[in-house]
């Protein structure tokens, strides 16, 4: 079938996926565009995805399946976590992160650390869809400062900790958050039976040598006990990882009909992506993905920040 051509005056976001590969859609909309201290950002309406969050020209999230991935990040560890109280997030601009979190009625603190006001502020008031009022619940701590300074300096303990900050592919701000010292400090702050989840970048066979071995094998030089998973998110044109570290719960233990007793029992939302079924899926991992988390890979370290042109 013939691709109809790009008509005259449309706007198009293309966005590299690979060096070779490119995943195009037409824009209906620019709702705000700027740089901020930190990074360019774009928000726009889409012709399929709707309201899209852009930073250094990767799409962050997407309002048709940003639910995919913010189940797939935060719901799998708070559901093996025995009863959440205190949840540390680095990173989660949109809200959306919080809000799966905040779903929670066990919780009574959430620590939202995001270096970049200025763009949380633009998601507070662009994308509510996204956050769903999470910036407005009180149980909600929203410090705009480094992820890894904050914790240098406070001592505060977490049960469930979660890193939701762009890829470690270009030395800059984000990389810090993958290191063997992040995740030691991390571990410090943790309490007894915590559990820590990464957005690990992609896992589509092209790319797992980009981040998610080296994020995996970096995680497990610290935590004795770690887990990978993906979840399918078409607005990133591939499979998405996760890894999962615990310091007690075993999230593999759990069965189908026990995940979703407790997410009946605990989670005030309703879930559209995550469920038993769903977990069982998530963590059976292929065997390249397998293969690549028990292979000598590279380790990202303050020194070696992880880079792939």
């Amino acid at each position: 079938m013939d691709t109809p051509p790009i008509k005259p005056g449309e706007r198009w976001h293309f966005e590299y996926i690979t060096p070779v590969l490119i995943q195009g859609e037409r824009v209906d909309r620019v709702i705000v565009e700027g740089r901020s201290a930190y990074q360019h950002y774009l928000i726009h309406d889409t012709a399929l995805f709707g309201r899209t969050l852009v930073l250094d020209d990767k799409t962050q999230s997407t309002a048709l399946d940003e639910f995919v991935y913010h189940e797939a990040l935060v719901q799998p560890a708070m559901i093996a976590h025995e009863n959440p109280k205190t949840v540390f997030i680095a990173g989660g601009g949109e809200g959306a992160t919080a809000r799966e979190a905040l779903a929670h009625p066990s919780v009574d603190r959430v620590v939202m650390v995001d270096i970049d006001r200025e763009v949380v502020e633009l998601c507070k008031k662009h994308l509510p869809d996204h956050h769903q009022g999470a910036f407005d619940d009180p149980r909600l701590e929203l410090v705009f400062e480094d992820a890894f300074a904050y914790l240098e300096a406070e001592t505060g303990k977490f049960d469930i900790a979660i890193i939701d900050v762009p890829d470690p592919l270009e030395e800059g701000p984000a990389y810090q958050l993958f290191t063997q010292e992040f995740y030691e400090l991390l571990e410090s702050r943790m309490n007894p039976g915590g559990l820590l989840v990464a957005q690990s970048g992609p896992t589509g066979a092209a790319f797992v040598e980009q981040c998610f071995s080296a994020v995996a094998n970096t995680m497990a030089l610290v935590f004795d006990a770690t887990y990978g998973s993906e979840a399918f998110v078409p607005a990133f044109g591939t499979t998405w990882g996760f890894m999962v570290a615990s310091l007690g719960p075993d999230p593999l233990s759990l069965t189908p009909g026990q995940i979703d007793a407790r997410i009946a029992q605990r989670v005030t939302s309703d879930l559209r992506f995550y469920d038993g079924v769903t977990h069982r899926g998530m963590f059976a991992l292929p065997k390249y993905l397998r293969m690549a988390m028990s292979e000598e890979t590279r380790i990202i370290t303050a020194d070696t920040p992880l880079y792939v042109p």
